[in-house]
Order: C-alpha cells, then sequence, then structure tokens
C-alpha cells in the first residue's frame, strides 16, 4: 500500500485534547478501512505565516499513514467537513522517515540551548 505524510492545522481556540481527539477519528477511520498509522505527532500550537479564517495560530499534527488512495481522498473530504480543521497537507511518500520530525527535533534544541521555557 502506499505510504503518505499527512498534516493537519486545527483551529487555536481548540484544547490540546479536541485536537488529539481528531487525530484519534482519523487514526481509527484509517484502520477501520485496513490501513495503518505509523506515527502520530503533536506539534502543538505555533504561529502561521498568515490569517486563515481569522485564526493566527493553530494545533500542528503530523500522521503516517500507509492506506489505499481511496481511503486517503476520503478522509481529506472528511476534513473539509469539519470546521475545527483550517487546513491540510497529504504528500506521497516512498518510505517514512526513522525517528522524530524535523520539527521536533528543532523544538528539543531550542529547549536545551535556551533551558525549558
Amino acid at each position: 500500500m502506499p505510504l503518505y505524510e499527512h498534516t493537519l492545522i486545527a483551529r487555536q481556540d481548540l484544547t490540546t485534547a479536541q485536537v488529539e481527539a481528531i487525530a484519534d477519528e482519523l487514526a481509527s477511520f484509517i484502520t477501520d478501512n485496513d490501513g495503518k498509522i505509523d506515527k502520530v505527532e503533536h506539534w502543538g500550537l505555533r504561529s502561521m505565516a498568515y490569517k486563515v479564517r481569522k485564526n493566527r495560530k493553530g494545533h500542528y499534527v503530523l500522521l503516517n499513514i500507509e492506506a489505499a488512495a481511496p481511503v486517503i481522498h476520503e478522509m481529506e473530504r472528511k476534513l473539509r467537513i469539519n470546521e475545527d480543521v483550517l487546513r491540510t497537507l497529504t504528500i506521497r511518500v516512498d518510505e517514512f522517515k526513522e525517528g522524530p520530525s524535523a520539527v521536533l527535533v528543532k523544538r528539543e534544541e531550542r529547549k536545551r540551548r535556551h533551558g525549558n521555557f
């Protein structure tokens, strides 16, 4: 089955639990349709370069997905309907990178350099 990296941005006024619930719903949808979730990373509340639907910040979530194309299309359709999701991006990849993503590596590096602020 093809491999996909999927990133979504949820509204800034949602709680972390609500964002995790959205990610859990996606994961259960994928697994119910014979797909597999390799990794879920919550990048937290981050600033965006420009306003999206009156939001300057958003909760970012990365999912590594192994599923058939029709399942991915249906997942994207469901996310377009969801008012809590501002943007999504799904990219087909040849293989998943091992370890944490570049965003988490940079965050840990910044914490080490400046302390735990």
